[in-house]
């Protein structure tokens, strides 16, 4: 899975899952352009792919991804200065704990905004030049919630379930320019998001998880490469979970 001279956008990426999606495309030979809203986490971000490969470029972009106009420029900025996009991830998310009675609408509003209509702004700003250049792959990070559900999270399942359908729409939309879209859906994965995850909940996840401990995000973005590379080029509309197990 070598990406020398091919192009990726990554949301989020200034922790986390992103960060570690960033990073393992920058390995691989990627040129990276990194959207999110806290400039330093970003520079991080960015310092730590130009140590993984020097002669790469690893562009820093400002912006929330909730808002359609911000996408849309640092996407038309990323092909600017990188040339192309062949990758698009959609990894941006914030989680909504609450019992839906007690869910607050601006809240939900929020949520919805950067989980779900992030990612449709940004597969509508990348799918021109991908379908100009005949050729692209998209991956929304979804979720283990979207596919199962879960008791007080009911808002944040609903954001994550979008995706999936998101997915298989736009891989039937897009699939007659060679642009493929996935969906990856994580299980328990140590991230700053989970850090604070009741124990109980994490003994829960860990008891019914067949491997026995949580993800990682490099367990995520080793399927996300996959996903990108050709070796799924043959592969599309599809729901990848990353799990260890758990809705076996």
């Amino acid at each position: 899975m070598n990406f020398t001279g091919k192009a990726a956008i990554v949301t989020g990426a200034s922790r986390g899952i992103g960060r570690a999606v960033a990073l393992d495309f920058a390995k691989r030979g990627a040129d990276v352009a990194l959207v999110g809203r806290d400039r330093t986490a970003l520079e991080e971000t960015a310092a730590l792919a130009r140590a993984a490969r020097p002669e790469g470029q690893a562009l820093p972009i400002v912006a929330d991804v909730a808002e359609p106009a911000e996408v849309e420029a640092a996407v038309d900025e990323a092909v600017r200065k990188l040339g192309r996009i062949d990758f698009a991830i959609a990894n941006a998310g914030q989680t909504l704990d609450s019992l839906v009675m007690r869910i607050k609408p601006a809240d939900l509003d929020r949520l919805l905004a950067v989980n779900l209509q992030s990612a449709f702004y940004l597969c509508s700003a990348v799918a021109r030049p991908m379908m100009r250049q005949r050729g692209g792959s998209i991956v929304l990070i979804s979720s283990v919630v979207g596919l199962a559900g879960n008791a007080g999270q009911a808002a944040y399942a609903a954001s994550k379930a979008g995706l999936l359908g998101l997915a298989k729409s736009l891989a039937k939309e897009l699939g007659s320019r060679n642009v493929r879209v996935n969906a990856v859906a994580p299980g328990l994965i140590e991230t700053a998001m989970t850090a604070d995850l009741p124990e109980a909940a994490r003994a829960h996840f860990l008891e019914n998880t067949p491997l026995g401990r949580p993800g990682t995000p490099e367990d995520v973005s080793g399927v996300v490469a996959f996903l990108c590379s050709d070796a799924a080029g043959y592969v599309t509309g599809q729901t990848i979970v990353v799990d260890g197990g758990f809705l076996m």
